[in-house]
């Protein structure tokens, strides 16, 4: 008889009928000569009954183990009054077992899946299929592919086509290192894993394929955080004929459907739009959590003619800034927890934190507690006091340094203190950032902040090369709860623009034309107005199912060191295929 039903599905929809489930032996229990099982599939629990009159069941049933494979065939009765358990989906009903077939016996296994316990991550990649079987775990794949499937619904409704792209392509700068294939069949040259379809998709709209999308692995090969990894997976969107508004509309109506069909959650029809500048200057963040109402307010004008160094030079720096951060009702922080913060801010740069805790106003400087107070004029600190509103229970935090620091800083700090705090005022804040300026300079160099297929806003092309720093890209990223989940941008479609941008970044004509010559080439073919955008599904998924890190919810994810613990992976390979290949290994270095 085969399967009838996933255990999780047994309800009350099947009392009196004979049915055959199979899964993994959950829990055994022995109760006052009656055997009960845990059932369990991917779908949930479902409680088997072994009599002792059924002497052959009975008999079986003595020898089963947890995860245990099992198939069991019996009839569904209701649970006697006292023995239902509300908070299962099959928790009236239980299967009162005719036949039990052991299918497959089970090694004791190295952590419990039948009780929540505390288990290295390490040990849980290691035995990854085990974790898997636990029921938090196959719900977030569950989830996951309930997210993709309606981003391919809405999206297949919208006439956009699906298109693959390759996997063994050119190494092109995108911003971080390329994983890198050899080739057999021309040695000494070599393959790129994507970073992203990035060039592909435009070729594609280059190809009149006007609506594209494909969700898609990528592979970077750089240093990891809790939301990185090597490989991921994004879904990818490309259109033809548009501008920034029409894709970010669209956009918007599909992030709408997915957490309402997902989590039954209504987001507003229309997201907040901010620009970069505004970000940075009150958030320090360019992926700013709305949630928290926490905000920095520049200070750097009441500080140039201090004799406080720390401060007066910043502020006196077109490169510095000073900024305060005021948390209402926090000056109960202890010293243990003010040096926590500044060992926070250290890891940005910032060379210490300075605060003002507001104990009593009406005191003036002596009802303030502070270890810079006494290097500042008491007018200045009346005029910062009153410009950040402080109340008596407020603290207030400073940054003075380079910009970059500051914001960095500062905008760590605020969404520390904004979860330390419990300061969240929703649970759902989205929102774009838009103008980011086309370039920035670092290392005596330009650099495209986004990627150097993002097209300016510019009126002519010579303002590439008079004011580039002033430039403003047509990039926007979707910044859902501080987490940047999807960025993108209008891409350049002419080839004399294209060539400029890489003049003025540094890549030279003879360079331009190794590395994207069959792009500049394409361009010259009647290339249409095209932008789009990248959604991170791993990053998505880990916010819709409240998890903290996207390794939870990719069924086989790498460690922060980029290794697979179950296949063991990276690892040797033979001698003889490396010289197929013609590579030597050099260890030593």
């Amino acid at each position: 008889m085969k399967r009838v039903a996933y255990c999780g599905d047994v309800t009350d929809h099947f009392l009196g009928q004979s049915i055959t489930v199979v899964g993994w032996a959950h829990r055994r229990r022995d109760h006052g000569g009656v055997i009960f099982i845990d059932l369990r599939d991917r779908e949930g629990l479902l409680q088997i009954v072994i009599h002792p009159d059924n002497t052959a069941a009975f008999s079986v049933g003595e020898k089963i183990r947890n995860e245990f494979v099992l198939q069991v065939t019996g009839k569904v009765q209701a649970r006697l009054e006292g023995t239902v358990n509300e908070k299962l989906k099959t928790g009236k009903v239980e299967l009162v077992a005719d036949l039990v077939d052991i299918l497959n016996s089970a090694d004791p296994v190295p952590f419990r899946i039948d009780e929540h316990q505390a288990v290295s991550e390490e040990v849980r990649l290691k035995y990854r299929y085990l974790d898997l079987r636990r029921h938090e775990m196959s719900q977030r794949l569950k989830t996951r592919a309930h997210i993709t499937r309606v981003m391919r619904d809405f999206l297949n409704a919208e006439g956009f086509i699906d298109v693959e792209t390759p996997f063994l392509t050119k190494s092109t700068p995108e911003g971080a290192r390329d994983y890198l294939v050899p080739s057999r069949v021309h040695t000494g040259e070599f393959f790129a894993l994507p970073q992203s379809p990035q060039l592909f998709k435009q070729l594609l709209m280059m190809s009149g394929m006007d609506r594209y999308y494909q969700i898609v692995k990528c592979f970077r090969d750089e240093d990891l955080r809790a939301d990185r990894q090597p490989e991921f997976t994004q879904l990818d969107i490309e259109m033809s004929f548009i501008d920034e508004n029409d894709i970010q509309t669209l956009m918007e109506s599909m992030v709408r459907r997915l957490f309402k069909e997902v989590i039954q959650v209504d987001l507003p029809e229309q997201f907040l739009r901010m620009t970069y500048k505004e970000a940075m200057w009150r958030y320090g963040s360019d992926k700013p959590d709305m949630r928290i109402p926490l905000e920095l307010v520049e200070v750097g004008d009441l500080m140039r003619d201090v004799d406080f160094k720390v401060f007066s030079g910043p502020a006196n720096d077109p490169n510095g800034r000073v900024a305060a951060m005021k948390v209402s009702g926090a000056a109960d922080l202890s010293r243990k927890d003010i040096e926590d913060y500044t060992q926070l801010v250290a890891i940005y740069g910032a060379k210490g934190l300075a605060y003002i805790k507001v104990n009593d106003l009406e005191k003036g400087v002596e009802g303030l507690q502070s270890p810079i107070v006494k290097f500042i004029p008491q007018k200045i600190v009346d005029e910062i006091l009153r410009r950040l509103s402080a109340q008596n229970g407020d603290i207030i935090f400073f940054g003075a340094d380079n910009h970059n620091i500051v914001n960095d800083a500062l905008g760590a700090l605020r969404s520390r203190l904004g979860y330390d705090r419990k300061l969240l005022i929703s649970d759902w804040a989205v929102l774009w950032i838009v103008d980011f300026p086309m370039f920035e300079f670092s290392e005596g160099r330009w650099n495209s902040l986004h990627h150097p297929f993002t097209a300016p806003v510019l009126t002519s092309l010579d303002e590439l090369t008079t004011s580039p720093a002033e430039l403003i890209s047509r990039g926007y990223d979707l910044v859902i709860n501080g987490y940047e989940v999807g960025g993108g941008s209008i891409r350049i479609h002419q080839t004399a623009m294209q060539q400029k941008v890489f003049e003025l970044l540094g890549i030279g004509e003879k360079e331009a034309q190794a590395k994207f010559g069959f792009l500049l080439e394409a361009l010259k073919f009647g290339c249409p107005p095209h932008g789009g955008i990248a959604f991170g599904v791993d990053r998505l998924t880990m916010l819709l199912t409240n998890t903290a890190s996207i390794r939870d919810v990719i069924a086989f994810p790498k460690t922060q060191t980029a290794q697979c613990l179950l296949m063991d992976a990276p690892s040797l390979v033979d001698k003889k295929q490396l010289q197929e290949l013609g590579i030597r290994v050099n260890t030593s270095q």
